[in-house]
């Protein structure tokens, strides 16, 4: 089943948009979803396993991060589906 995802990452520190930026480098590097950045959101569309597997691993490695003011981000996430 395909499925979309919209997400708004909102780092709580200083410098956030490099932050925005390597997750959304991230999930555009999976050659299995479609990834598509706007000034707001980001969307991500695939099938459902393989858009919650990364998303999964994306989101734990963003709040892990050393830059992150000690893991804290807000993230907003809409589901949509299926297609």
């Amino acid at each position: 089943m395909d499925i979309g995802v919209e997400i708004s990452l909102y780092p709580l520190a200083e410098d956030f948009a490099p932050m925005i930026h390597d997750f959304i480098g991230r999930l555009g590097a999976r050659r299995d979803l479609k990834v598509v950045a706007g000034s707001l959101s980001t969307q991500v569309f695939g099938e459902y396993e393989q858009v919650f597997e990364a998303l999964r691993s994306e989101l734990r490695a963003t709040l892990e991060a050393r830059a992150l003011d000690a893991g804290k981000a807000a993230f907003i996430i809409k589901v949509l589906g299926p297609f």
